[in-house]
């Protein structure tokens, strides 16, 4: 076997997509910045009982397990950092009043997520802790707006739902679990047939809601006005719908090439979620390109319970399908002991210019670099000059 081969749906990241992602790194976080977030940076390790608190079963089966030889307990390589913000959220910040975090790590999945060929992945992304109101919903989506925009990629289709829908249909009934995850794989694949079988052991008026979410989708006026006659008016239904009514309102100016849409049967992540949930599409990409939304209990199971809502992709992702980068200007300079040129050169990398060193007739080979100007010595002093 060779040695150089890595394991399956896992690769190395070569020098010029590597500088393209790291670029895109640094110009996010600092976007974040403006805003006021705070980076913070959760290990990759941590006990599983804690990395899986508060998270659903998807998580645990995408969860490396290991023992830690330390302490005999089983130690998780994380899937997802979302979970460790909202830890560090509530308890070691501990704080009263509005946070916002950010954060960029890799995260390792022990299978293939559908519709993905990597199983790492340079997970980044933005979370609001302290804030109940929908607000903190469309700055969440402001944020992944601008974050694709940074890309290169304007043209975005942000797909909504609610996760308070489902959780009002079934307000009165007590399913267990498992039954739970059956009704969300019908729901996902929208299957009306099997889920109508499925549903015959529930009251008549929650069946058909289940059998309605399948078909609500598509543009938001259109969907909000049928899911008022199709749904269950309870409380919990109608504040979903005010909710995402408020977001579609406001965030339908945020963006010229954004289209706003609603598929109330898109549940993806609902162990955890609570209120709006959203996922961004774009043209390249038959997946969504970033997920989001209110995640307000997970904080909970870390003994404090606080609103939350953000969102979160893969840069490495991003990165790829940002526009092509240009390779960066760079002069050229040969390897010589001669302290006027090392004066030179450390002037010149000083003022933001590339300089590389090359022994003479040396080939320059590099994906990053063009050397369209090099150090030549005229009449006793170094000065660059055009190739």
């Amino acid at each position: 076997m060779n040695r150089w081969l890595l394991p399956e749906d896992i690769a190395d990241v070569l020098p010029a997509q590597a500088r393209k992602v790291e670029t895109l790194r640094r110009n996010i976080l600092d976007l974040y910045q403006s805003y006021g977030y705070e980076l913070v940076a959760p290990p990759i390790l941590e006990f599983l009982d804690s990395l899986l608190t508060g998270t659903g079963s998807d998580l645990n089966l995408q969860t490396f397990k290991l023992v830690d030889q330390l302490s005999g307990r089983t130690l998780g390589l994380r899937a997802d950092i979302t979970p460790q913000v909202a830890r560090i959220d509530a308890h070691l910040l501990n704080r009263e009043g509005v946070t916002r975090l950010c954060y960029a790590g890799s995260v390792a999945h022990a299978r293939t997520p559908v519709g993905s060929t990597a199983r790492e992945e340079l997970q980044l992304g933005a979370e609001i802790y302290g804030c109940v109101t929908w607000q903190a919903d469309l700055e969440a989506i402001t944020l992944l707006l601008k974050t694709l925009s940074l890309a290169g990629l304007d043209k975005v289709y942000l797909d909504l739902s609610h996760a308070g829908i489902l959780n009002g249909i079934l307000a009165k009934e007590n399913l267990a679990s498992i039954e739970m995850e059956a009704l969300y794989g019908l729901l996902q694949s929208k299957d009306r047939p099997r889920l109508s079988v499925w549903a015959k052991s529930l009251p008549e008026q929650t069946a058909k809601a289940l059998l309605a979410l399948t078909e609500l989708n598509g543009p938001c006026a259109e969907v909000l006005n049928k899911a008022k006659t199709a749904l269950p008016q309870t409380p919990e239904v109608k504040e979903a719908l005010a909710q995402l009514a408020h977001l579609i309102e406001s965030a339908s100016d945020l963006s010229k090439g954004l289209e706003l849409s609603i598929d109330l049967a898109d549940l993806r992540g609902y162990q955890y979620h609570s209120g709006v949930m959203f996922a961004a599409y774009i043209d390249k990409l038959p997946q969504p390109i970033a997920r989001g939304g209110r995640y307000d209990q997970v904080g909970k199971a870390f003994g404090r319970a606080r609103p939350a809502t953000g969102f979160s992709l893969d840069l490495l992702t991003l990165a790829s399908l940002s526009p092509h980068q240009k390779p960066k200007k760079a002069i050229l300079a040969p390897w010589d002991n001669d302290a006027q040129l090392k004066q030179v050169i450390d002037s010149l990398r000083q003022a933001g210019e590339v300089v590389i060193q090359l022994n003479t007739g040396e080939p320059m080979q590099s994906a990053e670099y063009v050397c369209d100007r090099e150090l030549v010595k005229q009449g006793g002093k170094w000065s660059v000059s055009q190739k």
